[in-house]
């Protein structure tokens, strides 16, 4: 690498972190109680957007980390740790799957947001009744470009806008979740002898 691109990534990187100062102990959360690059840095990288008034790609980002920690966290499980993790294209954030990581002993009642109510009774929904728990409903709409439902429409149809400071509230309220998840799986997969994906269960672990 040339020198001066050297210097400007350096440069580059210096102010990144000048700048997210107020905020480091809010980031050292995830990185502290994840231990997992593979997933942790989707927190991060989700509070610096928003915590900088980016929340459309702030919010997808902590949605995309919800659901790799529960993709990698149920692959480690369920293969007891003993090999690197392989993780299906098949099997995305649904009520299904987190009803699985339940099921395994992931704290999954950590997802519900903040103002949600029933959250385990719509896990156990099936077709036709099924209701997708909020993280999921949010997550099949905004990862996939549609966020019609924050459009504001208090001066009338004619007169609706959108821009990015109407997911102000869903950014914070997820914010809200992230942290407790944070800490809450980082718990469990320490009880499990878990750290990142290639962290790979001694025979004590196994056995004990």
């Amino acid at each position: 690498m040339p020198a001066e691109l050297d210097e400007a990534h350096f440069q580059h990187v210096t102010e990144h972190f000048e700048k997210c100062g107020d905020w480091s102990k809010e980031r050292n959360h995830f990185f502290e109680w994840m231990c997992a690059a593979e997933f942790h840095w989707f927190f991060v990288q989700g509070l610096d957007a928003i915590k900088s008034g980016f929340y459309v790609p702030g919010i997808s980002s902590l949605l995309n980390g919800f659901e790799a920690s529960l993709r990698v966290t149920i692959s480690q499980v369920s293969t007891e740790g003993t090999a690197p993790p392989e993780l299906s294209p098949y099997k995305v954030l649904s009520n299904n799957l987190i009803k699985q990581a339940h099921e395994l002993g992931i704290p999954v009642s950590f997802l519900a947001l903040p103002s949600e109510s029933g959250f385990m009774e719509k896990l156990d929904s099936v077709k036709p009744n099924r209701v997708d728990v909020e993280l999921v409903r949010l997550r099949n709409n905004i990862c996939h470009g549609n966020i019609l439902e924050f459009i504001n429409t208090d001066l009338g149809p004619e007169n609706s806008f959108f821009t990015p400071e109407c997911m102000r509230e869903l950014a914070e309220n997820l914010l809200v979740v992230a942290y407790a998840w944070a800490q809450e799986l980082g718990k469990f997969r320490r009880s499990d002898g878990l750290l990142h994906h290639d962290n790979l269960k001694t025979p004590t672990q196994m056995d004990g």
